[in-house]
């Protein structure tokens, strides 16, 4: 998942891969890994099985292979179109595959079907970046649900439309009300240091960012931020230790990567 939500990417479309669990030759099963083989077969064998095809798509997600277990799913959706548990998959897939589009309609589909709060974010905060006002609608019906304990939530949502809208002040409320009724909300400390940091407030970015280290030292994001606003005050050294203590927890940060190597640093 990129480090800042989505970003729009163009991936492999199911029709490529039309009928991808069955469909395949015997030349291909002989050069696939035989764990893949193994799944493959036994999703032959089963073919009503759920829990095999989750495997299957998993076998790919963990993989890497974010364009076979989207197909894969599409697959299966095929079959069943209105299993809760695949339109959830596929979702959550899209959305790591930093597909926004696609993204945004699997979750309609899968808030249609499951309205629970956390589906309700996902939409909500994917509609935010996207600058769309559903989100605020979205934000507002949860908020006009006590039931759905959902208020931290909403208000993160109105959040992050207004900074994706460039309302820096208006978000930062927005996120400060969410940390006064939740304290740990690590993406609320991250989205607030953001806008402190698009708006040139950078030592406040980092009072913020050290806030979220208190809550989690283990917070690759709040490290990187932190580097980020180093360089901007032009303390190189500060910025170089931050990226490589995020490097540190996430060897495949690829931002922190890429800020060290801009400051000469292999």
């Amino acid at each position: 998942m990129n480090k800042t939500f989505f970003s729009v990417i163009t991936i492999i479309l199911f029709s490529c891969s039309n009928n991808a669990t069955e469909d395949k030759t015997s030349a291909a099963n002989n050069t696939i890994p035989e764990q893949e083989k193994k799944l493959r077969d036994l999703v032959a064998q089963y073919p009503d099985s759920l829990l095999l095809y989750e495997n299957l798509i998993q076998y790919f997600r963990e993989n890497g292979n974010y364009s076979q277990a989207i197909a894969e799913t599409w697959y299966a959706l095929k079959r069943d179109s209105s299993n809760g548990r695949l339109l959830y998959m596929n979702a959550i897939l899209l959305s790591e595959n930093e597909d926004t589009l696609q993204a945004i309609r699997a979750w309609e589909k899968v808030v249609d079907s499951d309205p629970q709060p956390e589906n309700v974010l996902s939409l909500g905060s994917l509609y935010a970046l996207t600058k769309n006002p559903m989100a605020l609608t979205m934000a507002d019906a949860l908020l006009l649900a006590p039931k759905a304990n959902a208020r931290v939530k909403a208000l993160f949502i109105k959040g992050l439309y207004y900074s994706t809208a460039g309302d820096k002040t208006q978000a930062i409320d927005f996120f400060n009300k969410c940390l006064s009724l939740d304290y740990s909300f690590l993406f609320a400390y991250r989205e607030k240091a953001i806008a402190l940091y698009d708006t040139g407030k950078y030592l406040d970015a980092l009072k913020v960012l050290e806030l979220s280290l208190a809550i989690k030292q283990t917070n690759e994001e709040a490290y990187y931020w932190m580097g980020r606003c180093f360089e901007k005050l032009g303390k190189k050294e500060e910025a170089i230790q931050n990226y490589q203590l995020a490097l540190q927890i996430d060897k495949e940060y690829i931002e922190a990567k890429d800020a060290l190597g801009k400051l000469g640093v292999k």
